[in-house]
């Protein structure tokens, strides 16, 4: 592309839908945005964007034009994490992804983190799909499960958080305790929505337990914390979570099986910058600390 000025404008416009937003996000003019959109459409002979009352949608042609221009803008993006982190200073934006399951103990450890390096400004972001280090998504993932085998990646364990399985006292009271496991397919349990879940307590659930006797699913930790605490069924929480309420009760005690590693990942080309290093090293500093 000859100018990637009005490639990167296009961009904008599409992510922010409006010509004012791709503006205010670029720090030009609104006519300059307007300049940049119609001779690009001009240059390539072909509509991008469909105009309303509203805003700009973007067309068929210019969904394709811009899945180049995001994946260019991402590694940009990395390109600029890469040179900034190669000074000393522990300073700038700092990404930090995990499922946001763990955001009741990493939350509290990066504001710790964060007191110790006022320079650094923390984006902590949550959610189940995996953010792509290799795009600069996130300076440093936090991940459950089976060890991550992507490419390019440094994976390092951080912890084993131990789980059991518990149940309120109302569920006990109505229900009674499981004799043993083969008197699971007798009781009601609360699992996840998602069968492709990398959490070993999860598929080793789904195995033992009947499917009908998962009564209760979802895909969200928290719902799963409430239903359980509810007397919707047996569900697995972690020992730590379990002791800050008095009306849990535990069913079986953790097993090794059950255990939830978790890692620290981080991409090769931002692994030894200065920011990076000092919140690894920090966590698990931390982590050892608080056993």
């Amino acid at each position: 592309m000859q100018n990637w000025d009005e490639v990167r404008t296009a961009y904008q416009v599409a992510r922010m839908g409006t010509v004012s937003g791709a503006a205010e996000a670029l720090g030009v003019h609104h006519a300059t945005v307007i300049r940049h959109i119609d001779a690009l459409e001009k240059r390539l002979g072909i509509k991008l964007f469909q105009r309303h009352a509203r805003g700009y949608t973007a067309t068929e042609a210019g969904e394709d034009l811009l899945r180049v221009a995001q994946a260019t803008e991402d590694q940009f993006s990395q390109l600029l994490s890469r040179i900034k982190g190669h000074g000393t200073d522990v300073s700038g934006d700092l990404v930090v992804t995990s499922v946001e399951a763990m955001t009741p103990r990493i939350a509290p450890m990066l504001v710790a983190f964060q007191k110790k390096h006022p320079g650094i400004v923390v984006r902590y972001l949550t959610g189940d799909r995996l953010f792509r280090l290799e795009y600069g998504e996130a300076h440093v993932a936090i991940r459950a499960g089976a060890a991550p085998e992507q490419p390019d990646n440094v994976v390092q364990p951080l912890t084993a958080q131990a789980v059991g399985l518990y149940a309120s006292k109302d569920y006990i009271a109505k229900h009674g305790v499981p004799k043993d496991t083969q008197d699971f397919s007798n009781h009601r349990f609360v699992g996840h929505d998602d069968t492709d879940t990398r959490a070993p307590f999860y598929k080793w659930l789904a195995t033992t337990v009947p499917p009908k006797n998962i009564v209760y699913r979802s895909d969200d930790e928290h719902a799963i914390f409430l239903a359980i605490r509810a007397g919707a069924g047996i569900g697995f929480l972690t020992e730590e979570d379990a002791a800050t309420h008095s009306e849990l009760v535990q069913v079986a005690p953790p097993r090794a099986e059950w255990a939830a590693q978790l890692w620290l990942v981080t991409h090769v080309d931002l692994h030894r910058t200065s920011k990076v290093q000092a919140l690894v090293k920090f966590l698990k500093a931390r982590i050892k600390e608080n056993g």
